[in-house]
């Protein structure tokens, strides 16, 4: 990673931009802020590596995301969606440069969230007509499949970190409330704090587009559901809830397919804190979540 930041600057420099300044890093992507030729902001995001790894996800292809990144944003901007504009997409040759993604950076003024507003955007989000590309976190198959398929993966994989841990559940069942689910919209899938910037509470973007799918707005409510379970993901469910209502039908919150789509986010966050972001008190809690949320489903949807 050393040698591709230190590449940075020529790159950087080539187009016009100055005063690098790092605001943010991730698992897959460092992200910074330049100032761009027209004196403007410029967000700078930039892989870590061609490939990557990690608990929840095996085999990250980090171009393949910004690739994604820079199409989803051109779409939305289209769509008239809040989102940070796409600027260049740059695929290096030489695998010692690093790929990155210019866009406008927007800008955040620390307010509260409305969670009422991020409802009504959510609701805009889901009705704009698709962008035409297969999803990266869809692993080339469809959404049904890749849901079933990466919670036996990662039940597997809490199974590796958690003693006594129990054997899965069915996985036939959970394919079963999952088979009607359609792929009409966009969902985001990482709605949190972190990835909305705001002014006056109002989103002036939603960021990073790596988890997105397509499905049904239940999927969305089902991821969540179990992030407002965490403060530091700022979400005010019932208030989202009726922001969303105000401009489509909010999925009913005993719809079988967003209860398994809620399993499907626990596990994942279980693993985040079972591994990427280890907590010898959150991670135990997030896995024992999952489990009694794995056994009330069993029992409520068979």
């Amino acid at each position: 990673m050393d040698e591709r930041v230190a590449l940075l600057d020529e790159l950087v420099a080539q187009r016009g931009l100055s005063g690098l300044e790092l605001v943010g890093k991730g698992l897959e992507f460092t992200v910074f802020r330049a100032v761009g030729p027209d004196g403007g902001p410029v967000a700078v995001r930039l892989a870590h590596r061609r490939f990557d790894t990690n608990a929840n996800d095996p085999h990250v292809d980090t171009r393949a995301l910004l690739v994604q990144e820079y199409a989803v944003l051109r779409h939305l901007a289209e769509h008239g969606l809040p989102v940070a504009r796409a600027r260049e997409l740059v695929l290096a040759d030489d695998p010692r440069v690093p790929d990155m993604l210019l866009s406008d950076f927007v800008p955040d003024d620390g307010s509260p969230l409305d969670p009422h507003d991020l409802g009504r955007l959510l609701a805009r989000l889901h009705r704009v007509p698709p962008p035409r590309l297969r999803p990266v976190a869809a692993e080339g198959g469809g959404t049904t499949g890749v849901i079933a398929a990466r919670m036996a993966r990662r039940w597997a994989g809490i199974a590796r970190r958690v003693e006594d841990w129990p054997e899965p559940p069915d996985a036939a069942l959970f394919a079963r409330h999952l088979a009607g689910l359609t792929e009409d919209s966009l969902l985001h899938l990482d709605v949190r704090d972190a990835n909305i910037r705001r002014d006056r509470g109002q989103t002036t973007a939603l960021l990073d587009w790596s988890n997105a799918l397509l499905g049904s707005p239940a999927v969305e409510f089902g991821r969540l559901a179990e992030y407002a379970r965490h403060p530091e993901n700022g979400i005010d469910l019932a208030a989202v809830r009726a922001g969303y209502a105000s401009l489509a039908p909010v999925p009913d919150e005993g719809d079988p397919c967003l209860l398994v789509c809620r399993l499907d986010a626990a596990l994942m966050l279980a693993l985040v804190f079972l591994s990427e972001a280890a907590d010898p008190a959150r991670g135990p809690a997030a896995a024992d979540h999952a489990r009694a949320l794995a056994r009330r489903l069993s029992a409520e949807l068979s």
